[in-house]
Order: structure tokens, then sequence, then C-alpha cells
């Protein structure tokens, strides 16, 4: 509890000076008002302040960097949505979750959150505090809880986007994660055989003065390149991921990278749907929750993970400014059906976008799951040939000059 000085005037106009004991400031005007009085001016005590810099001074944090996992902010939102739900107060379900949390960013930033509502703050302001945990959709969906009075209802909402963009996520990731550890393997074990395996078999054809075949000759080459380049080879895709990232931090970089993406076949079918369906599902939310609709348009664009997404968003936002629809750049844009376009041009005349929006996410959240599907299956017999392939063309090579130097042995 805190401690409010404040000063009122009373029914007669009489001006009445006091403190009084409240958990915020909004709660201590409530009292007020309630003795018959209109409050002037009101602030916390100087001593109360103090008390509560003390406390925080006192408290021991971890050490962090970074930011939050989605995994953690996920659950973080469903048990506090939960909580509230069964009616407890907004600092008890804070401070039990606090206490249930690992020590890390996001046990940091609720126990500072803790202290900015006691100190007058609201839930929204003092999330706004900690971005690394809580970001700018996170904010604005609590404040707009706040505002209109259903803080339960939009945090199990928000709990549920945070779920279903959490599974979409998952299931993408999943199914990259197969390919990469083949390829990754495959490609080790050629470098291994390159490298330590064909210079011996060169060495044994040298000695006998056997004539070598072109495929034998290609891949001795091969093999030269890689032990002569040995060093380059392996650091060359850590450097080509290090010019990727600083390119991504360049705006002309970064979209002509994420325009590539979207033209690579079925990765890009499944980048660009799974984009739209993140960004439908973030506007639908923000717009069900009560957020104005350029907020929510600026959110988006912040959030869409996609330099030629953001770019369209912000023709959005420049055309609801201007009063007119976001059907309208969306269709120029050509970067979604024109089922989509339709179903918004259809919400945004009957009012009912939020419920329009939603519908498109889980029909694309359905698309991109036949798509990761469909590149999975697509996947296997590609790489099985591919490899196979490589595996056959270095038997072959090394066997072709053996099958003649055993003639000419036997000769």
């Amino acid at each position: 509890m805190a401690t409010f000085q404040y000063e009122a005037m009373d029914q007669t106009g009489k001006t009445v000076k006091d403190t009084i004991e409240a958990t915020t400031q909004e709660e201590a005007q409530q009292l007020i008002r309630q003795r018959g009085f209109f409050v002037t001016s009101i602030g916390e005590k100087a001593k109360t302040k103090a008390k509560a810099k003390k406390k925080k001074k006192g408290k021991k944090k971890s050490f962090t960097f970074g930011k939050i996992k989605a995994k953690q902010l996920c659950t973080f939102t469903r048990q506090l949505s939960t909580l509230q739900d069964a009616g407890l107060p907004i600092l008890r379900s804070l401070r039990i979750l606090a206490g249930q949390c690992k020590p890390g960013v996001l046990k940091n930033a609720l126990g500072d959150v803790v202290d900015d509502i006691e100190s007058g703050l609201t839930l929204s302001e003092a999330f706004a505090k900690h971005p690394k945990a809580f970001d700018r959709l996170y904010c604005n969906m609590v404040k707009a809880g706040e505002a209109g009075g259903a803080l339960e209802a939009i945090l199990q909402r928000l709990a549920d986007f945070k779920e279903k963009a959490q599974s979409l996520k998952r299931k993408i990731k999943g199914a990259m994660v197969y390919p990469i550890v083949v390829i990754t393997v495959a490609v080790t074990i050629v470098g291994f055989i390159l490298y330590f395996i064909i210079p011996k078999f060169e060495m044994i054809f040298k000695d006998f003065g056997v004539d070598l075949p072109k495929m034998t000759v290609f891949l001795i080459e091969a093999s030269h390149f890689v032990v002569d380049y040995a060093p380059v080879c392996i650091a060359s895709p850590f450097v080509l991921y290090i010019i990727l990232k600083l390119l991504y931090k360049t705006k002309i970089g970064a979209y002509v990278l994420d325009w590539i993406m979207l033209r690579i076949p079925v990765m890009g079918q499944i980048a660009g749907k799974s984009t739209v369906a993140r960004t439908m599902r973030t506007l639908g939310t923000l717009v069900t929750s009560g957020v104005p609709i350029l907020e929510a348009i600026a959110i988006v664009r912040e959030t869409a993970g996609n330099a030629v997404f953001e770019r369209v968003f912000t023709r959005i936002y420049d055309s609801i400014r201007e009063g007119e629809t976001i059907s309208v750049p969306l269709k120029e844009s050509r970067l979604v059906d024109d089922i989509v376009v339709n179903m918004i041009d259809v919400g945004e005349e009957t009012g009912d976008l939020d419920t329009m929006l939603n519908k498109i996410a889980d029909n694309y959240d359905e698309e991109v799951e036949v798509l990761v599907e469909s590149l999975m299956s697509l996947l296997e017999p590609i790489m099985i040939v591919v490899l196979g392939g490589i595996v056959g063309f270095i038997v072959i090579a090394l066997f072709l000059p053996l099958v003649q130097l055993i003639s000419k042995l036997s000769g």
C-alpha cells in the first residue's frame, strides 16, 4: 500500500488537505470521491517513494542478456490469463508468477513491473518499460484491455494468439531440422573423403602410372582444392552467414534478400504464406482488442519480419490515414491471393474486419502445414537421389583406375 497526499474541495467549496492509503493513484482518487470530495491535486508521499526505491534497490537480480524466449512468454501469458480469470488481483498474480520463474529476463522484468504498479503505474505502462520482455504488440493489447475494462478477455486472446504463432513457428522449424542435419552430415562426410581418402588413392595411381579417366581427374582436382583451401571451405559458411546478417541490417539489403526468398520455389511460398498468416492474425487480434486501426497497422508493420511486407504495410498505413481502405494497396502489392483481398474488402464494408482477418490467418495456417508436408515429401527423394549420385560418382571415379590397374598387372 502507498500513501498519497491530496488536495480537494468539499461540497461547500472549502479546500481539504489530507493523506490516504491505496494501492494505486486511481484507487486513491476513487476513495477520495467516495468521501464526497473533488480532487484538485494528488501525489504519492515522498516517504513512500523513498521506501519503494529502497526496496527496489535491495532486490537482487540475476545477470541476463538477450530477449525472453517466445515459449516462456507464451506460458506466462496463459498463466496470467488463468489467474486473472480466477479473480486474483493483478499484483498478487504477478508476484505468484515472478516467484515461479527461473532467474532470467522475465523474472527481472516482473520484479520491476510489480514495483512500478505499486508506485502507481498501470500494467501496460509497467510492461512498456521492458521491451526485451514485452514488445509493442503485447503492451498495446494490455493497454486496450485496461481501457475497455476487459483485461481478462484480452489476456486470454493474447495467450491464444501467442500459442498459435508459436505452433506455426515450431512446425516450420521442425520441418527444416531433418534436411539441414542430412545435408550437414553429407557435406562433412564428402569433405572427409576428399581431404583424407582421395590423396591416398592419388599416390597409388601415380606409383603405378595408371592413365586416369576424366571422372577421376575431376575428383582429384576437387580433392586438391579442398586440401589447399581447407580453412576457406570451413570458414565460408560462417562468413556467408555474417554477410547475410550484415545485409539484413540495411533496408535495401533486407528488402532484396526477402524479395529473393519469396521467389524461391516451395520455400518462398512457405515464407510468404506464413508471413501472411502471422500478420493477418496479429492485425485481427489487435482490431478485436480495440486497438485503433492506424496503431494496429504500425504494430503489424514492425512485427512482419519481412521487408517486402513491411513496405506493403507502410502503403496500407498511408492509405488508411488518407481515408482509403486496406484492400486497395494490398491488391496492388500482389503478395496475397485475390480471395484475401476480397475477404478484407467485405470485412471493411460489413464492419466485421477482425473476423475476416482471423479466418484468413486460419486458412493460411492450414496452407502452410500442407506446403511443409509437401516440402518434406519432396526433399526426401531429392536428397536420396543427390546423395546417391555423389557417392556413386566417387565410387566409379575411384574404381575405374583400379580396374585398369588390375588388368595391367594381370596382363
